[in-house]
This record gives structure tokens, sequence and C-alpha cells, in this order.
């Protein structure tokens, strides 16, 4: 008799246990992918009007990573130049690439072709985005996202994920980057001249230059606000 109480008391705080976990759970997915991007989004618009800065943007319209590349080529040379250079292209984000990508950040497992978050750049998501992996899994990666403008005009954003966390200010999941965005994308731009594409200077991209700035995950980075371009060979 004196068994089944303790038994049943067991089972009760593990009910508790578990309940207050689940609520705990359901509180951060409420918050996390509700109302903390949306109190964050209306910040941000305070902050920064009118936007003359050449940037993306979340779905949530938060300002994100700044545009740091742009490419000349057709869509052909674009995929052959980053294969050449070793670069994967990036699954699209769905369903299954998501558990994908979780699982190889917790098994510590390949997953060359992982996807990447949606950004957005004058009302339009991405078009393409290549990766690197540093190390055995999607936890630390090189990456780029790109929009094409026009038939041979891309615009990229090129930065390092140092790993996988929490955004600051929203607590979704998300790949933290690196600080350095210049040396993330002039590193992809000796990778690509190594593919044969020739670089053909700079112009601002009027994001104030060595300022410390913070990106749609809250990730502070420094850059000196220039967008460097390459004209990538016919493949």
């Amino acid at each position: 008799m004196l068994w089944s109480v303790r038994k049943l008391r067991t089972w009760h705080w593990i009910s508790i246990a578990f309940l207050g976990i689940l609520g705990l759970v359901l509180l951060w997915l409420v918050l996390a992918y509700g109302e903390l991007p949306h109190l964050w989004s209306k910040h941000e618009h305070k902050k920064i009007k009118p936007r003359d800065k050449i940037i993306s943007y979340t779905s949530q319209d938060i300002p994100a990573d700044p545009i740091n590349l742009r490419l000349v080529g057709d869509d052909k040379s674009v995929r052959c130049a980053f294969a050449r250079a070793g670069w994967s292209l990036a699954d699209r984000l769905s369903a299954r690439s998501a558990v994908g990508i979780v699982a190889s950040v917790v098994l510590q497992r390949p997953y060359s072709a992982a996807p990447v978050s949606s950004l957005y750049f004058q009302e339009r998501l991405q078009d393409l985005a290549f990766e690197k992996d540093e190390g055995r899994s999607a936890h630390r990666r090189h990456h780029v996202r790109l929009w094409q403008l026009g038939p041979s005009q891309w615009l990229g954003a090129a930065t390092y994920d140092r790993g996988v966390g929490l955004a600051l200010f929203t607590l979704e999941v998300t790949h933290h980057i690196g600080p350095n965005i210049d040396s993330e994308r002039d590193s992809l731009g000796t990778m690509l001249q190594k593919a044969g594409a020739t670089f053909e200077g700079a112009f601002p991209s009027r994001v104030p230059p060595n300022v410390r700035q913070r990106n749609g995950g809250g990730d502070s980075y420094f850059t000196d606000g220039m967008i460097k371009s390459y004209q990538l060979p016919k493949c």
C-alpha cells in the first residue's frame, strides 16, 4: 500500500513537471514566432527611416544581413562558378530540409546542401543560396544568398555562420553570423577569382562604415560598407 502511494506521488510530480515543460515550450513558441518578432519589427521601423541602406530583410520586415556582393553573369555561370569554387547549392527551406539541418547539427553529420533562412530584398526571397561547411556538420558554414535583378545581374549577402542558437531579440532558432562580414565577402571573392571571375570594383551600400550594426537575429557586425563586384566567366 505504501509503495502504491509513493508511486502515485512520483507520477504526480512527473506529470506536473511534464506540464510545466510543455507550458514553457508553448510560451516560447508564442513569443519567438509571434509577439517578439512583431515588437522588434516595430522597433526597427522607428530606428531606420528612410530606408536608404542596401540591405536584406526578414519576413517580419526586420533589417537583416547587408548586401556586400555583386555578380555579373547568367544563372548557369553563377552555378558553375560556385561549383568550381567547391560550394554547394542550398536546398530550399521545407519541413524535410529543416529536420535535416537539425539532425546534422545534433548528430554532427554532414549536410552540405543545408537550407538557409528566408531573407528578402526588394520584396523578393533570395533566388539562390550557396554554402560551404566548416567542420563535420551544418553548425558552422560559409554561405551567401543571391537575388537576381536581371538576366545577368545579381546582388548577394555573404556571411559566416558561427553556430546555431536563439536570436537575441526574438528567441527564434537561427544561425549566428560572425562579425567580420568583409572578411567573408573578400574570401568568397578570392575563391571566385580562382574559379575564373574578374574583380570589377566596388560601390557603397550606404551602411555606415566601421560602425557596429545588428542583423535580424541580433548579431552584431561591422563592415567597410562596400559592395564588391565580380564578372563571372561563361560556363
